[in-house]
């Protein structure tokens, strides 16, 4: 197991800062969004698992040639059917250091859990006061507001759209059929679980490139996703209107003002304009062969660390 815990901290090492860096500097993805997604979220478990089982790894060479043996050994410890001697000070550290880190990523995604659905339903509460169904749209709301503003709240069979009577009054009824496509599809492929799962990697692990460049990426690849869906049924120069006119009710007042708690997403500038710069000057959709490619690559890039610490002998 030594050189399988050598090997997975270099992977490690790799997935967290050269990678990611790679990765986010590449004009690819918007090509193929999809497969960057993927990518990004192997690369993200990927490195997750590198980390911990690195240390665990080291933690348990003296007590066995493989995970399972090393874990059988550091149960006897446990129980003191074997001397704690057994174990030196470094592999007591790296032992100790990979529950740590285990416990605190676990802990750290439950409170996010937790936190993000005490707001929605503090959010959906205050929806209630200040705002009225629409009677034309199932599932939406709207709010009494100039500014156009427009955001989905994930809540299950609970879900809605929220729009503002500042949005309704200034685009026109295909300008906002995208704008609805555009947050039914976020809804619809549950986006808000990508960006839950990526804000607590960040919040778990705020010194690693890799939770702000991934968190960073999946924000604005899902935003790509959706307004691919949206193009399907309104054309570009629709969509392009109702991206530029509902950012700038953003930049006028932010949703979340409107109702006093943090909306599900808010685009940013940096966003806003990727989108708008991708819709105005489109590149060719990456091929399907490549697409799958990257896909495959991502599966293997998650299966190597899992290989080695399930399959026993992969390295001596």
């Amino acid at each position: 197991m030594f050189w399988t815990s050598w090997f997975l901290a270099v992977l490690a090492i790799a997935l967290a800062w050269p990678v990611p860096v790679f990765l986010s500097r590449a004009h690819w993805p918007a090509r193929a969004p999809f497969a960057a997604m993927v990518l990004w979220q192997s690369i993200a478990l990927a490195g997750g698992l590198s980390m911990i089982g690195a240390m665990l790894c080291y933690g348990l060479v003296p007590l066995g040639e493989n995970l399972s043996a090393g874990l059988h050994g550091l149960l006897e410890v446990v129980v003191g059917e074997e001397s704690l001697d057994t174990l030196g000070l470094s592999h007591v550290f790296a032992l100790s250091a990979a529950s740590l880190l285990t416990a605190h990523l676990l802990f750290t995604l439950s409170l996010s859990y937790f936190r993000i659905n005490r707001q929605r339903r503090r959010h959906r509460e205050l929806l209630l006061l200040l705002s009225s169904p629409s009677s034309e749209r199932p599932g939406t709301l709207v709010i009494n507001h100039e500014a156009p503003v427009a955001y989905c709240l994930p809540g299950g069979s609970r879900s809605v759209t929220v729009l503002s009577d500042g949005l309704m009054t200034l685009l026109s009824p295909e300008e906002l059929r995208a704008v609805l496509l555009h947050e039914q599809t976020h809804l619809a492929q549950r986006h808000h679980l990508l960006l839950w799962a990526f804000a607590a990697w960040r919040s778990a692990l705020p010194w690693l490139p890799t939770s702000k460049l991934a968190q960073r990426a999946v924000s604005s690849l899902i935003e790509i996703m959706a307004d691919d869906v949206a193009l399907r049924s309104v054309s570009k120069s629709t969509l392009v209107t109702a991206i530029a006119l509902v950012a700038s009710g953003s930049a006028q007042l932010p949703a979340a003002s409107l109702v006093g708690s943090d909306v599900e997403k808010i685009d940013t500038p940096a966003t806003t304009s990727a989108r708008l710069g991708r819709l105005l000057t489109p590149a060719p959709s990456m091929s399907a062969a490549r697409q799958a490619l990257i896909i495959t690559l991502a599966v293997l890039l998650l299966a190597v660390p899992t290989a080695l610490l399930l399959v026993p002998g992969i390295l001596a």
